[in-house]
C-alpha cells in the first residue's frame, strides 16, 4: 500500500500538489470543520433547545452522549481503515454523521435528541481519524509539516466562530439548523472525496476483534462516565463512581491483555514499543487536557471578573488561538524545510508549562491586555505541540498501522480533555465555594451553591459585597485550576526531552539515507516484530 501510495502522490515536496490532493484536502478539511464544530455551535443553542424541548434535568446528557460515543468509536474506525481501506471507512464516517446530523434536527423530545446525537458521535469519531490517516497516506511526513497551519486553522476557526456561527443560526433559523447545517457541507465533502480520493484498495482476511472492540469500549465509556459525573452528578467517592471505576479497570486491563492473544487486535500494542509513539501519546494526553481545560475557564474568567460579554465568547480566546496558529504554521514550514522537529515539542513543553502559571496569577485586578499575552504564551505552546504530536506519532509506525496511530493519538488526546475538564473543573468548584464561604455571608454562599458559573445578567443581579466576593472566588478558582494545569504540563516538556529525533521520511533532501532509530522507530527503517 505505501509504495501505491507514494508513486500517486510522491514529489510533495518538489513543488505544488497535483490538483486533485489538493480538492481531497479541501474535503478533509471540512470534514475536520464538521467534527470540531459540531459541538461549539450546539452549546449555543442549547438554552433555545431546553425552551423547546424540555428535559432540563437530561441537559448535559446532549454533550456526554455525543462525546461518549466519539470516544468509544474513535479507535474502531481507525481499524477498520487498516483492514479495509481508508477511503471507504471515511466515507461510511461521514454518512453516519449525517444521519446522525438530520436525526437531531428533527428530535421531537429531549430522549430522542440524545440517541440522535450518540449516532452523530459514531460518525465523528472516524471523522479526525479519517482525516488524519489519510493526510498520513497521501503526503510524506516530511511534507506534512506544510499542512499542519491548515489543521491548526480549522481548529482556532471552529472554537472562535463555533458560539458565532450558532448564536446567529439559533436566533435567525431556528436551533434545528444548528444540525441541518451540517447536510449541505458533508455532502461537500462526500461528493470531493469520492471523485477524486483514490487509495489502493484492501481486503483483510482477519476477522474484526469483536472482544476487544467491545471491552475497549466498555473501559472508555466507564472512563469517560467517571470524569463527567465526578464532583457533579454523583460525588468522587459514591457507590457510583467507585462502581464505574471498578468496571472500567477490570474493562481496559482485560483489553490489554486480549490484544495480546488476539489474531487481528484493535490497538496493537507493538506500535507501543516505540519511543516516540509512546511519548507522543503522553504528550497528546496533556495537549488534550491543558488545552480543554483553557478553553473552558478563560471565558469564565473574563465573563466573570473582566466584565466580557458572554455572546462573543469565542473571540475571549482569539489571542491563544491565533499564537497557536501562527506557530503551528512556522513549525510545520520549519520541520518540512529541515526536516527537524524536536526543538518543537521541548519548546511548547517550556511555553505551556510558563504560560499556564502565568494565568495562575491572574487576579481581580488584572488587565486584558495582561491575560491576553499569558493567553498567547500558553497558544504558542500549543501550538509547537498540537500537530507536531501526531507527525511524529504517524512517523513511527509502519504504514499498515497508520490508522490505528492516528485513533490512537486522537484517542489520548480526547480522553486527556475529558480528564482535564473533570479535574481542574473540580479543583476550580471546590475553590470557589471555599472563598465564597470565606468572603460572603451564608446569604452569598447559597445565592453560588448550586453553580460555580453565573451568567452576565445574574452577576449583574447580585448585591455588590456578594458580586465582589464571587470574583475573588473565580479568581481563586482559576488559580488553582491553571496552577494545576502548569504542573501537569511539565510532564509533557519532561516527555519531550526524551523524543529520538528520527529524520522525517518522504522528499527531504536526505530522506532515503535517514539511520534507523534501532527499532523504535520501525517507519524509519525496519518493521517492529509483530507481537502474537
Amino acid at each position: 500500500m505505501a509504495e501505491k501510495t507514494e508513486a500517486a502522490t510522491g514529489d510533495a515536496g518538489a513543488g505544488k500538489q497535483p490538483r486533485s490532493v489538493r480538492v481531497v484536502l479541501l474535503a478533509l478539511m471540512i470534514a475536520m470543520m464538521l467534527a470540531m464544530l459540531d459541538n461549539m455551535i450546539i452549546g449555543t443553542a442549547m438554552p433555545t433547545i431546553v425552551g423547546e424541548l424540555g428535559g432540563l434535568e437530561h441537559l448535559s446528557w446532549v454533550v456526554t452522549a455525543y462525546t461518549l460515543a466519539t470516544a468509544a468509536a474513535t479507535p474502531l474506525w481507525g481499524k477498520l481503515g487498516d483492514m479495509y481501506g481508508r477511503k471507504g471507512s471515511f466515507m461510511t464516517s461521514i454518512v453516519i454523521f449525517l444521519i446522525g446530523s438530520a436525526l437531531s434536527g428533527m428530535a421531537q423530545d429531549m430522549g430522542q435528541l440524545i440517541g440522535f446525537r450518540a449516532i452523530q458521535g459514531l460518525g465523528a469519531g472516524g471523522l479526525m481519524v479519517g482525516v488524519m490517516a489519510i493526510i498520513g497516506d497521501l503526503i510524506p511526513p516530511r511534507e506534512r509539516g506544510k499542512y499542519q497551519g491548515m489543521i491548526a486553522g480549522v481548529m482556532a476557526l471552529a472554537m472562535i466562530g463555533g458560539p458565532l456561527v450558532g448564536g446567529t443560526i439559533t436566533d435567525h433559523w431556528g436551533w434545528r439548523w444548528s444540525f441541518y447545517i451540517n447536510l449541505p457541507l458533508g455532502a461537500i465533502a462526500l461528493v470531493a472525496i469520492s471523485a477524486v480520493l483514490h487509495l489502493p484498495k484492501k481486503r483483510s482476511q482477519a476477522r474484526i476483534d469483536y472482544l476487544g472492540a467491545a471491552l475497549l469500549t466498555v473501559g472508555i465509556t466507564a472512563v469517560v462516565l467517571v470524569t463527567t459525573w465526578g464532583g457533579t452528578e454523583y460525588a468522587w467517592t459514591s457507590a457510583r463512581i467507585m462502581e464505574l471505576i471498578g468496571i472500567g479497570v477490570a474493562a481496559l486491563v482485560g483489553f490489554v491483555f486480549w490484544q495480546t492473544k488476539a489474531a487481528e487486535p484493535i490497538l496493537p500494542l507493538r506500535i507501543f514499543r516505540s519511543r516516540n509513539f509512546t511519548l507522543m501519546s503522553v504528550i497528546g494526553f496533556i495537549v488534550g487536557f491543558v488545552m480543554f481545560g483553557a478553553t473552558l475557564f478563560l471565558p469564565l474568567y473574563q465573563q466573570s471578573v473582566q466584565g466580557a460579554s458572554a455572546t462573543n465568547s469565542g473571540l475571549l480566546l482569539l489571542p491563544m488561538l491565533g499564537a497557536m496558529l501562527v506557530t503551528s504554521m512556522v513549525a510545520g514550514r520549519i520541520t518540512t524545510s529541515t526536516g527537524r522537529y524536536k526543538i518543537f515539542p521541548v519548546a511548547g513543553g517550556a511555553l505551556m508549562t510558563v504560560g499556564l502559571f502565568l494565568l495562575s496569577t491572574m487576579d481581580t485586578d488584572t488587565t486584558r491586555f495582561t491575560s491576553g499575552l499569558y493567553m498567547a504564551v500558553v497558544g504558542l505552546g500549543m501550538g509547537c505541540l498540537m500537530q507536531i504530536t501526531m507527525l511524529v506519532a504517524q512517523n513511527s509506525v509502519e504504514m499498515k498501522d497508520m490508522g490505528v496511530a492516528s485513533s490512537s493519538t486522537t484517542l489520548f488526546r480526547t480522553l486527556g480533555s475529558s480528564f482535564g475538564v473533570a479535574i481542574m473543573g473540580a479543583l476550580f468548584n471546590h475553590r470557589v465555594q471555599d472563598t465564597m464561604a470565606e468572603r460572603a455571608p451564608a446569604s452569598g454562599a447559597k445565592a453560588t451553591e448550586q453553580s460555580a458559573t453565573l451568567t452576565a445578567d445574574a452577576l449583574k443581579a447580585l448585591p455588590t459585597a456578594i458580586r465582589e466576593a464571587y470574583q475573588h472566588a473565580v479568581s481563586a478558582g482559576t488559580h488553582g485550576a491553571f496552577l494545576l494545569g502548569s504542573v501537569v504540563a511539565v510532564l509533557a516538556l519532561v516527555a519531550a526531552v526524551f523524543v529520538k529525533e528520527v529524520p522525517l521520511k518522504g522528499a527531504g533532501p536526505k530522506a532515503s539515507e535517514a539511520p534507523s532509530d534501532g527499532g523504535n522507530d520501525p517507519a524509519e527503517a525496519k518493521a517492529v516484530p509483530e507481537t502474537v
